[in-house]
């Protein structure tokens, strides 16, 4: 089945390659979406994921999205993104919105998808306000499978870094390092990410260098490479993804000299301070593990030293079937 008419404002479609431009210009004007949203980011790693993302007009017009992929009977959203969302149009009105997801549900249910998992994308990430996923997840009974803790910097109510991280900083300034934006992304893969990922946890990047390479060219205003050298060698790095409203090193790693030289501290200070125009936060990324239900310390005291404070993201999981008793009662 290709599609279904629900309530018949709604039409549900699922996304194939013919909608690729429609796609991407609504993620550009969307009011929660990000550049990880485009297809060209997403269909990166297509060969991994069973693609089940899906288009919903009312009537001929694109109203909202879901960037989603499928296992068995289950839609995660997305399983090979940091966040997703139930994707809508800048102008999206309540009432409407929720109409869009339930027909959604439905569509889902008719395809045989029991299940939906959403991992709803950090508010902040939004160029508006954006919260209807989170009632319209509320009414539809969801669970809570996880809530993560995250550390971000509002750059509107900016803390100075505290003494230990401004000494970092002044440590790399003797020691002689110099930091370049570059598109030495090898240098930083190869000398530092993943011997220090293969060392430490005995994993390796999520992306690959030739993929966050093609990512890059796809990207080059979104995926920046700041790159910290000792004697013309690269000792620390952070490859920094550029949103409308937040800056996110999405890896950052120093070899083993970084606390005597103070890499990483040169590193933070100028993606927090230099790389900040136009935009209003600083996310960090989580500081949880085991689904949430363990704090990291360290990381939540380092971060802290930076002027971070905390924010939570969370992860439901819905049944496809509530859309049959999903109603919102008007006043």
């Amino acid at each position: 089945m290709s599609d279904s008419k629900i309530k018949s404002k709604f039409k549900v479609v699922k996304y194939d390659a013919s909608y690729k431009d429609r796609w991407n210009s609504f993620i550009t004007e969307a009011k929660n979406s990000t550049f990880l949203f485009q297809r060209d980011f997403m269909d990166y790693h297509s060969d991994r994921f069973v693609d089940f993302s899906v288009l919903i007009f009312k009537d001929e017009e694109l109203y909202a999205l879901l960037p989603a992929n499928k296992i068995g009977t289950k839609v995660i959203s997305h399983q090979g993104l940091t966040y997703g969302s139930f994707v809508l149009k800048g102008s999206a009105k309540f009432f409407y919105a929720f109409e869009a997801f339930s027909a959604m549900l439905a569509f889902y249910e008719a395809e045989g998808v029991q299940e939906l998992e959403i991992r709803v994308i950090p508010t902040f990430y939004n160029k508006m306000p954006s919260d209807e996923l989170d009632y319209f997840l509320y009414k539809a009974n969801a669970q809570l499978l996880k809530k993560d803790v995250l550390m971000i910097i509002d750059y509107a109510h900016k803390l100075r870094f505290q003494k230990n991280r401004r000494e970092g900083f002044n440590k790399a300034t003797r020691a002689g390092l110099e930091l370049k934006v570059d598109s030495n992304f090898a240098g930083f893969w190869n000398d530092v990410l993943i011997p220090n990922l293969k060392n430490k946890h005995n994993v390796f990047p999520v992306h690959s260098l030739e993929e966050i390479e093609l990512l890059a060219s796809r990207f080059p205003n979104n995926i920046k490479q700041v790159n910290i050298y000792k004697d013309n060698k690269v000792v620390a790095g952070t490859t920094v993804f550029l949103t409308e409203t937040t800056v996110h090193p999405q890896y950052v790693s120093g070899n083993v000299d970084k606390n005597s030289f103070g890499s990483l501290d040169l590193a933070y200070d100028y993606i927090i301070n230099k790389m900040c125009e136009d935009k209003r936060y600083f996310d960090f990324n989580i500081s949880s593990e085991d689904n949430g239900n363990k704090i990291n310390e360290g990381l939540i005291f380092w971060k802290e030293s930076c002027g971070a404070r905390s924010h939570t993201a969370n992860t439901y999981r819905i049944e496809t079937a509530a859309h049959k008793s999903l109603q919102i009662i008007k006043a």
